[in-house]
């Protein structure tokens, strides 16, 4: 019998959370249970249900969706407001189908990007549309990350001063006039890095993705790393997915291993000087 899970619960949230809450709850329990820091059996299991739950709460769509199929489970009335349901119990979810190579879906894509091609890579990813020279390409491909900002739209004089933007936070497209400067913000989720993007490719599946945070307010803006977002990927559901974080985490632990060798040398010349001190007390009386 498949079960359900019940994917509020899982993230230790009320149904009514907001999408700040429900990324804070993930953030958290994501570094509790990372496999690098969790040892247990189920650590990979427990990051997959995770990111599943993260991944459904945070997009409004699939929240709307996952909200009416959790209440038709629990057999509650749904009311559909925004993006929030109001049945309230538990249970657990069925996996998601993982999408194949060269499978249609908005949420990834899988050009190819074998480099025999001298010209560009274009391909459509969750309405955007990225054409990638073959230096950009080799280094999606290469370390699995591509940081980028879009280019400013420019207007056809001839027919309308209006140019179209799109969000790559919340996807939100708005008209506005081609006065030659870029909007300081999102009109719809006022985010400031509207234009940024950030592209990751998965080393198993080949799964091209995009991540609609780029920025941690909660540490002054800083730059996520993908394993924080994305400790598996979301297609493949295989962890070490990413070629620069893999550098990045090795790094990180070869870092820490010098950093206690240190302490522990440090230790020990202590232990000695004092035994040394000891003795040589014991010797003069």
């Amino acid at each position: 019998m498949e079960t359900f899970n019940d994917y509020y619960r899982v993230l230790g949230v009320d149904e009514s959370a907001t999408s700040d809450a429900i990324k804070t709850a993930f953030k958290k329990l994501a570094l509790q249970y990372h496999p690098d820091v969790y040892k247990g059996e189920d650590a990979q299991e427990r990051m997959r249900i995770l990111l599943l739950a993260y991944q459904t709460l945070s997009d409004p769509d699939e929240r709307r969706s996952y909200d009416r199929q959790r209440a038709g489970h629990l057999g509650y009335a749904h009311e559909d407001h925004g993006a929030v349901s109001h049945s309230a119990r538990s249970g657990v979810a069925p996996a998601p189908t993982r999408v194949k190579k060269g499978a249609s879906d908005a949420r990834f894509a899988f050009p190819e990007m074998d480099g025999a091609s001298p010209g560009p890579v274009e391909f459509l990813l969750e309405g955007f549309t990225y054409t990638l020279w073959p230096d950009d390409a080799l280094l999606l491909r290469q370390q699995g990350i591509l940081r980028g900002n879009a280019p400013h739209p420019r207007a056809e004089q001839s027919l309308t001063s209006l140019v179209t933007y799109a969000c790559h936070r919340c996807h939100h497209r708005w008209n506005a006039a081609s006065n030659g400067d870029q909007p300081a913000a999102c009109p719809n989720c006022k985010a400031l890095d509207w234009s940024e993007y950030l592209l990751l490719r998965c080393a198993h599946c080949h799964a091209i993705f995009e991540s609609r945070e780029i920025r941690d307010k909660i540490r002054g803006g800083q730059l996520y790393h993908p394993y924080e977002l994305f400790p598996l990927c979301p297609n493949c559901r295989r962890p070490q997915w990413c070629p620069a974080e893999n550098v990045r985490v090795y790094a990180l632990r070869a870092a820490e291993a010098r950093r206690r060798a240190i302490i522990f040398i440090g230790v020990m010349v202590v232990v000695l000087v004092v035994v040394g001190v000891v003795v040589l007390a014991l010797a003069r009386g």
